[in-house]
């Protein structure tokens, strides 16, 4: 909750909370903070214990924290009954990334796209076509 607030915000919160509260009542304002925090981490543990004795034994190593959905999700791409493991250990991301680049770059021989850069002359007209002829096909755009 807190992971996120830096040491400059944590001063000013400081320096905020003297202004407020003054030198001889702070310290009473943080025990009773700290007091209301811990109540209700005690209400919370009370509150999952249970839910867990509730659920019943098939539910003893139920976690709460699995019902984040980032959590649940990391949890089942890791379980090695989906063999998703051996996808991922097959996979090699930098070596399927050289393979695309290189296979750009091998196609990118035409005098006029490697003079610029690499980049589509958009100014230039397209080349008018014959009777016959048929208008290219993009596979991809369709």
């Amino acid at each position: 909750m807190f992971n996120d607030i830096g040491p400059l915000e944590l001063i000013t919160l400081v320096v905020l909370a003297v202004l407020v509260f003054g030198p001889d009542k702070l310290p009473k304002v943080i025990q009773d903070v700290m007091r209301t925090v811990r109540k209700i981490r005690e209400f919370s543990e009370s509150a999952k214990q249970d839910i867990r004795s509730e659920l019943g034994p098939e539910f003893k190593d139920f976690e709460f924290e699995d019902l984040n959905p980032k959590t649940f999700i990391r949890k089942q791409l890791d379980n090695d009954e989906l063999g998703l493991k051996e996808i991922r250990n097959g996979f090699d991301l930098k070596k399927e990334m050289a393979e695309v680049t290189d296979a750009v770059h091998s196609t990118d021989t035409s005098p006029s796209s490697s003079s610029s850069g690499g980049r589509i002359d958009m100014t230039k007209k397209p080349e008018e076509l014959g009777k016959d002829d048929r208008p290219p096909f993009d596979a991809d755009a369709t």
